[in-house]
């Protein structure tokens, strides 16, 4: 049973005089209908100051302290007027309550300074959120981003603990301490095997990412890296339950004299030469491959991609580890059983970046055998950030003009919604998605994935997504 003690803050313990260390209410921007939130009257704007006498300091302790089947709690409303609610509730019900952050006590940025961290690679001026340096646990336990454990406090490895957030994601990198070191510019970062098993000590699980740098890296390093962790896969609650290794991205507004070099055809075949022998040991060893390459890696090799079956559960997925091949796999269950023809022809153009465009070519000559159908896939380089080989999800508004302008586009064009802000009509170089249709010649329809990009190909009503 969780203590309740450890989570949040005591309202009591509260400074008055000290505001900036208080954990901000939690403002509710939704209500979910038909819940005991709902029922209570809860509405967009109230805050949630506390429960049973704790101020949450997270989405973490909020779901932690609603576990209680008796529940106080204090809300400011709207208007600002304060209210006090008892309420009795089986332990396994929550309020229906949506936040407008994850975090009520501010993000924990990084405190690294990794010459090939992306966010230092952009230009400035751009909208502040594209700017913070994510490098805090509890996002990794609530949604799987990565952090490096260089700034956990004692209270923090304590509260992972007792709070048991697992698994959480880690950006390793290298295991060697003082390569570490020197690939994040952090003497703590020397401390990792360290933590390793500190993790295994309690029981606690990670995945684990290495950035592959060419010269830095690669090679004996990233053997060695990946078979310190596996030192941690075996037994019945193996401590790290996977690696990913993603090859670096490089912009062109990243600094002069960084050292890093960009990723290579024959960089990447090196990669994959030097990891699918490991992937054969482990399989031996744990009966899972756990150590996993990007697809990114295959397709700047230029090799074909593994059998869908080798990504096994597909644990890294988010990561790029399989992600191209279950939208390849997405897209052939989609487009089976297709009609021999539409009513109306309609003329598409889909774009995609350019990385992936050549593995997309297969179920695009099957879409425009459909009679009536003409489906033209555009793959686009960003000259916006330097990179000729590029996924979808990197272009940018600039370069959707740049790259399409003279080009064909039919009645409509798709763009995959993975390029846009989740949530808002805006791309990573703050162009709206209004301003980019604006200046071109046809209308855009936005696809979320692989069967609503088939509907639209066949021109199917849209559906939301």
């Amino acid at each position: 049973m969780w203590n309740e003690p450890s989570a949040g803050v005591a309202v009591a313990a509260l400074d008055p005089d000290s505001a900036s260390r208080q954990p901000a209410p939690a403002v509710v921007v939704a209500v979910e209908p038909g819940s005991i939130g709902e029922e209570l009257g809860f509405e967009p704007g109230d805050q949630l100051l506390s429960i049973n006498g704790i101020r949450p300091r997270d989405l973490i302790d909020y779901r932690y302290l609603c576990v209680e089947e008796e529940l106080h709690l204090e809300v400011r409303d709207a208007a600002g007027e304060l209210h006090e609610v008892d309420l009795e509730k089986d332990a396994d019900d929550g309020l229906g309550l949506e936040f407008s952050e994850a975090l009520f006590d501010g993000l924990r940025q990084c405190n690294n300074a990794c010459p090939f961290c992306f966010i230092d690679q952009q230009p400035p001026g751009r909208r502040s959120s594209l700017y913070l340096k994510d490098d805090d646990y509890r996002l990794s336990f609530l949604y799987g981003s990565y952090l490096t454990l260089t700034n956990l406090t004692d209270a923090d490895w304590l509260r992972i603990e007792q709070q048991r957030l697992t698994p959480l994601f880690v950006s390793v990198h290298a295991t060697d301490p003082e390569l570490r070191g020197q690939l994040l510019k952090n003497p703590r970062a020397g401390l990792l095997m360290d933590q390793v098993r500190w993790f295994a000590e309690r029981d606690l699980q990670i995945h684990a990412q290495v950035v592959v740098c060419p010269g830095l890296n690669d090679g004996d390093a990233l053997e060695r890296t990946l078979l310190d962790l596996a030192g941690f896969a075996g037994g019945e609650w193996p401590a790290v339950l996977s690696a990913a290794v993603v090859p670096v991205g490089l912009t062109r507004f990243r600094p002069d004299g960084d050292g890093l070099v960009p990723v290579t055809p024959f960089d990447a075949r090196a990669v994959i030469a030097r990891v699918e022998p490991l992937q054969q040991r482990f399989q031996a060893q744990f009966g899972s491959r756990f150590a996993w390459l990007s697809d990114e890696w295959y397709l700047i090799a230029g090799q074909p991609l593994p059998p869908r079956a080798s990504y096994e559960d597909l644990p890294q997925q988010e990561n790029g580890v399989g992600s191209i091949r279950a939208f390849l796999e997405a897209l052939d269950d989609a487009s089976t059983g297709l009609p021999v023809s539409i009513p109306t022809p309609l003329r598409s153009s889909w774009v995609v970046g350019r990385l992936v465009d050549e593995a997309l070519t297969p179920v695009t000559a099957r879409l425009n055998a459909v009679d009536g159908v003409n489906l033209l896939l555009h793959g686009l380089p960003s000259p916006y950030w330097g990179q000729d080989q590029v996924v979808t999800g990197l272009l940018t508004g600039q370069d959707l003009l740049q790259g399409l302008e003279g080009r064909e586009l039919g009645d409509q064009l798709l763009l995959p919604a993975v390029m846009l802000r989740q949530g808002e009509p805006v791309f990573l170089d703050d162009m709206t998605l209004a301003e980019l249709e604006q200046r071109l010649p046809v209308p855009v329809r936005i696809v979320h994935g692989a069967a609503d990009i088939v509907a639209a190909v066949l021109g199917e009503t849209q559906e939301s997504p």
